[in-house]
């Protein structure tokens, strides 16, 4: 299948790109950086969401994935950069998935309140997109992650009293990988054929850490 994912350079972009080129998939990557490897079956693009788009037909599977936080330009690019590269791109008879990168601060609110807005608006405008392109058999998710252990939470992960503090509030007491939610995005959007219009919280219990107090 032709695979379409932006943000493809780092983090989760990246290891969804190696998941599937490893199983066989033609990858298209959009992101600010150049291209993380050459691969026969992998074309990048340098291309701003927020700007230019490049003209590409006939994509199946869509991952939104761009993102920034606390830049001045969240909502611009988490949100609205995820509308215009879906509009462009996902609404054709080809399009077999579209995947959101939300967060878990989409539903508990804890992060800067643009960064917030904008992953809570992806969701809402997922849900619309899963309306629409059922026409075509296709599904839209998004998923929520919590902490992820990528190069924009090396500020904490490096830092042993904030670390401290995050996995007292994390019952499991890890973050995911950026290849565990690689695995994520492959199952919701190329095996996955049933489930539309959810979101799915990867947190590692964070969310659910009520304590009960008798």
């Amino acid at each position: 299948m032709k695979i379409l994912i932006t943000g493809a350079s780092s983090g989760i972009g990246r290891a969804a790109a190696e998941k599937f080129l490893a199983m066989h998939h033609e990858v298209v990557g959009l992101d600010l950086l150049p291209a993380p490897f050459a691969e026969k079956h992998y074309t990048h693009y340098i291309c701003d969401v927020t700007g230019e788009l490049p003209d590409l037909e006939n994509v199946e599977i869509l991952v939104n994935n761009a993102g920034v936080q606390d830049s001045g330009k969240d909502i611009d690019v988490n949100l609205k950069g995820a509308i215009r590269v879906t509009e462009k791109y996902a609404m054709q008879p080809h399009i077999r998935s579209v995947v959101f990168i939300a967060s878990a601060s989409a539903t508990t609110g804890a992060e800067f309140p643009e960064y917030t807005a904008s992953k809570g608006g992806l969701i809402s405008y997922m849900k619309n997109v899963a309306l629409r392109v059922a026409e075509w058999s296709a599904t839209a998710n998004s998923l929520s992650p919590g902490g992820v252990t990528t190069a924009l939470n090396r500020r904490v992960m490096e830092d042993p009293a904030l670390w401290a503090e995050i996995m007292a509030l994390t019952p499991l007491k890890k973050w995911a990988s950026p290849e565990e939610i690689a695995e994520w995005i492959y199952f919701v959007s190329a095996v996955n054929r049933s489930m539309t219009a959810q979101d799915i919280l990867i947190d590692n219990g964070e969310s659910a850490d009520a304590k009960f107090i008798w």
